[in-house]
């Protein structure tokens, strides 16, 4: 394993930061690592590698992702060969939906198959404990699937805390959650969530959720930050848009003599979102497009104004009865979708 040939991208001291409400700094743009149903571990693996070597800071994991512990061997090897110390990096893990009532247990695998002693940032990666196999069919539901329960989202939240309280992890957020959810979860919580992760792209831009996080000092994570164009296919529907072919986008893209990515990256970051794109051969790309020249205030005016409102990972296998919409799962009314 020697990622030596790698050149540096981007000198990592000029990443933008995110300050945390407890004053902890998280680098503004971090290297996801879901390869879908179309990279094998150790490809995500050697991207990670690359992408640290190229000057990423920041890796996005997920027990669920199936790769940690390929992930683990390649921090491993740069902590060992000195190139970099812990302290020098900030890596988030997720708690996966079946093992919602056995958060410490989850939480400490992961930190065996990364070789950490703590995590920086510990998400509970969906609000629903309806668990699935692996690479399932869209139309794939478990018999055991239940609603949102905030009581039981509650003792789920009660265990993280205690991570944070026993120094497995630093902080603790939450993912694909709605504002009537946060706003239950943070009337409750002891430790209040640093991040949500969310899908945010142009054409998801999602102003009322991304509002709500900041005005309540939580930051605001940005999956799918190019449209998500190597999604599975199960995630796809006739009625999804492609970001990366918005004409709004190329014009912009061609006027700065740079891609509709770097672009996306760019309008993510100056936003206010932290962008995790996953990629194995345009990770560099994505770290220059997060220190390039800003967009223009009218730039991102045009590109408020594309939002489609476009969701791409709807998330039709955490439904709990049959003939449900997807919708269901995003409380559309502004209430808690009931059982």
């Amino acid at each position: 394993m020697n990622f030596d040939h790698i050149p540096q991208a981007v000198e990592p001291s000029k990443v933008p930061v995110r300050v945390l409400y407890t004053g902890a700094k998280i680098p503004a743009i971090g290297l996801g690592t879901f390869g879908s149903d179309r990279f094998s571990a150790e490809q995500v693996a050697q991207a990670v590698g690359e992408a640290l070597a190229a000057g990423y800071r920041h890796i996005d994991c997920a027990a669920v992702y199936g790769n940690e512990k390929q992930i683990g061997q390649v921090l491993q090897y740069y902590f060992r060969s000195g190139r970099l110390k812990r302290s020098e990096l900030w890596i988030t893990s997720k708690l996966w939906n079946d093992m919602h009532q056995r958060v410490e247990e989850a939480c400490r695998r992961s930190l065996e198959d990364l070789g950490l002693e703590y995590l920086d940032l510990y998400l509970v990666h969906w609000p629903f404990p309806n668990y699935h196999p692996p690479g399932c069919d869209v139309h794939s539901r478990s018999p055991d699937a239940k609603p949102y329960i905030h009581d039981n989202y509650m003792k789920t939240w009660r265990q993280m805390e205690r991570l944070v309280e026993r120094g497995l992890v630093r902080h603790i957020g939450t993912s694909n959650m709605t504002i009537p959810k946060l706003k239950l979860l943070l009337r409750d919580a002891r430790i209040r969530p640093v991040c949500n992760q969310m899908e945010l792209h142009p054409h998801f831009q999602q102003p009322e959720l991304f509002a709500f996080c900041v005005e309540h000092g939580i930051v605001p994570v940005g999956y799918c930050p190019l449209g998500s164009p190597a999604r599975p296919e199960r995630d796809r529907t006739p009625e999804d848009t492609v970001v990366l072919d918005d004409p709004v986008l190329r014009e912009i893209a061609a006027r700065r003599s740079t891609t509709v990515a770097a672009v996306c990256i760019r309008w993510a970051i100056q936003r206010g979102q932290i962008p995790i794109p996953f990629s194995l051969h345009h990770y560099a790309d994505n770290l220059r497009a997060a220190v390039s020249e800003p967009l223009s205030e009218d730039e991102m005016e045009r590109i408020r104004r594309i939002d489609k409102n476009c969701r791409l990972i709807k998330g039709q296998v955490f439904l709990w009865k049959p003939n449900q919409s997807w919708e269901d799962l995003w409380d559309p009314t502004g209430e808690i979708t009931p059982p």
